[in-house]
């Protein structure tokens, strides 16, 4: 499984670690993913996601899973995410 945001896309970076001596070592900044039920008020189905923490509360600022996946663009959503996406589309 790998660590992607299914909703932003999000992935890990790398970067250094930086001593006080000035020393720098390889290191990796992996996105705050979380495994989330949410809840489809067209569809009246709950659907599970794993998405970062900032992608959440852009769900809950936006209204909803419907209005955010509405909104966003195919390019960064996960397949399993587009597939939602296509349903809530249909439904309303």
């Amino acid at each position: 499984m790998s660590r992607v945001c299914e909703f932003t896309g999000k992935r890990p970076v790398t970067g250094n670690n930086v001593s006080h001596a000035n020393n720098r070592t390889k290191r990796r900044f992996v996105p705050n993913l979380c495994k989330v039920t949410l809840l489809s008020d067209r569809l009246d189905r709950s659907f599970k996601f794993r998405i970062s923490a900032h992608a959440l509360r852009s769900v809950d600022h936006v209204g909803g899973l419907d209005t955010f996946l509405l909104k966003s663009k195919d390019e960064v959503l996960s397949d399993n995410a587009r597939k939602v996406k296509r349903e809530i589309a249909a439904a309303g």
